[in-house]
């Protein structure tokens, strides 16, 4: 009995180093972002691969505030501070029974490798950015794959390229059509709070988005309004002074903040000591057969200053990418 327990130990262990030596181990990137961090491509890098059951991929992370994240199928979208709950080892494995997460990535530095054992067609996602979707197909070893590494690694240069380049002419467009604008008040004063694009492969959707106030220092008189126009598909937020702990879509705008009949959020700051945030401003979920239909998502946010004084404000989301500005009001 023990010699054939031996023998069965030995044929299963000769096995396993068999399929080991001939895995393989691939490298992809989660998102980019221009020189100066102004620009953004929300997006894996490639965002479609076949690899073989057995191999691994690994993922570095140049670009801050990304998750690399695998949900079971029809596990319900978790909001990242919640994960599969929390976030799983490095080294992972997925087979689509349990969910895989990264966490939050926000050091350049860091890296993330998944295991693929079983065949298979796997979506994966980032929890911080819901345009921004991929897929992973694993093959048996027995069929051939149509791409190698280099190719992966020149798509995904050719994909930063499009997306980090594709703004370049929008962003001067959407700053002169909207960077000043009588509105429906003759005395707002329009700032366009940044912009961006979807982009479809068929293999997931990416994004682009410009990290920007496109008029970061504004001037107007006391008594007047400023209103922070969206123009972007990711969520951003105006904050002056404190910042809301633990920003989520589901934080609500700051007490001092109250709704304009066109359902604008606006607030008075009377002070430079005053704080206000807007709350995340953002479209309304994409519509979808099957699901309660979405009220208008809060795309707008205005602010009255009655007071002389340098008001500066930031994105509490972006700032550290250099997404801050300030109104100068006069007399």
């Amino acid at each position: 009995m023990r010699r054939e327990l031996s023998f069965q130990t030995l044929i299963f262990a000769t096995v396993l180093l068999a399929h080991l030596a001939y895995a393989d181990s691939w490298r992809l990137t989660v998102g980019a972002q221009s020189p100066d961090q102004g620009v953004q491509a929300l997006a894996f890098l490639p965002n479609e691969v076949w690899i073989h059951a057995g191999d691994s991929i690994t993922w570095r992370f140049p670009a801050p505030d990304h998750s690399l994240t695998f949900l079971t199928p029809g596990q319900a979208r978790p909001a990242l501070q919640v994960g599969c709950p929390g976030a799983t080892p490095d080294g992972s494995t997925f087979d689509g029974s349990t969910c895989v997460n990264s966490g939050l990535m926000e050091d350049p530095s860091l890296t993330y490798t998944v295991t693929f054992p079983t065949s298979g067609n796997y979506r994966m996602v980032c929890l911080v950015h819901s345009n921004m979707t991929g897929t992973v197909h694993v093959l048996e070893r027995s069929e051939p794959l149509p791409h190698g590494q280099k190719f992966y690694d020149a798509q995904a240069r050719a994909q930063q390229r499009d997306l980090l380049t594709d703004l370049d002419g929008e962003l001067a467009k959407n700053s002169t059509a909207h960077g000043h604008s009588e509105g429906t008040n003759s005395h707002n004063h329009q700032i366009v709070t940044g912009t961006g694009e979807i982009v479809s492969t068929p293999g997931g959707v990416q994004s682009v988005s410009a990290m920007r106030f496109l008029q970061p220092s504004i001037t107007i008189h006391a008594g007047e309004t400023v209103e922070w126009n969206s123009l972007d598909v990711s969520g951003h937020a105006i904050t002056f002074g404190e910042e809301p702990p633990n920003l989520t879509p589901s934080t609500p705008p700051s007490a001092n903040v109250f709704t304009d009949p066109d359902g604008t959020r606006h607030a008075i700051i009377s002070s430079t000591a005053d704080n206000v945030h807007s709350g995340l401003i953002i479209q309304a979920p994409q519509e979808r057969t099957g699901q309660a239909q979405a009220p208008p998502g809060a795309t707008r946010f205005r602010v009255t200053f009655p007071a002389a004084g340098t008001y500066r404000f930031k994105c509490p989301l972006h700032d550290q990418v250099g997404m801050t500005g300030e109104v100068l009001v006069l007399p």
